[in-house]
């Protein structure tokens, strides 16, 4: 159960949904800022993110308590406060792992910095000769992974390998102390219980949608 930082009281576990909820919550109160709305109620708030009211405030109770009755969420201060919660108040170096069709395609996206994060560098197997005009990022053979990463401190990769290939990888990355795993492979991995692993398998993600869209 994690503690809090007076080390005294400790704080009851948060569920993954309510964390990824946190993350819909401050984009909506980003949005409320870049249109110069400085107060938002529950209700309102609620309604952006797609939730019910209660259970908005629910989430929050993890955290604290926030807002004025009758006057609402200071939405600066609440989305600095989720900003901290999440990590992303400032840059996390993040590297990634297995520079195919997908992952070159990662690296080439430019949207992740604004959301807090900045892919440093990548590696595998097979560096290419030729650097890609696609992406800016130094491509490093694997094992010089764990220097790496000790050396800037990171703690989070994408893994981007094929599902035969990514235990292997991923044993790796654990070894190089990445504490979180943003797995693409279609693979279930085993890593030690402080490791934390996201599993995004777009196959699962698109039978969800064919269930949805016959019922």
């Amino acid at each position: 159960m994690p503690i809090s930082k007076n080390n005294r009281t400790p704080r009851p576990e948060i569920p993954r949904k309510t964390i990824y909820r946190l993350s819909i919550y401050l984009r909506c109160l980003q949005r409320l800022l870049a249109n110069g709305i400085h107060t938002v109620s529950s209700d309102a708030l609620a309604l952006a993110a797609g939730v019910k009211s209660p259970q908005l405030r629910k989430d929050l109770t993890y955290f604290g308590q926030f807002g004025t009755r009758g006057l609402g969420y200071d939405v600066g201060q609440l989305s600095r406060m989720m900003s901290e919660m999440l990590g992303t108040n400032s840059l996390q170096p993040v590297v990634l792992v297995g520079v195919g069709n997908l992952g070159t395609a990662l690296l080439s996206y430019r949207g992740f910095q604004k959301e807090g994060f900045t892919v440093i560098a990548a590696f595998d197997n097979h560096v290419p000769l030729k650097h890609s005009k696609r992406f800016e990022q130094p491509v490093f053979p694997m094992d010089q992974l764990t220097a790496f990463a000790r050396e800037h401190r990171v703690r989070m990769a994408i893994l981007c390998v094929p599902p035969e290939s990514a235990q292997e990888a991923a044993n790796k990355l654990v070894e190089a102390g990445i504490m979180g795993i943003m797995n693409f492979a279609p693979t279930v991995l085993h890593v030690p219980e402080e490791v934390v692993v996201n599993n995004v398998n777009l196959a699962i993600e698109l039978e969800n949608l064919s269930f949805f869209i016959q019922h």
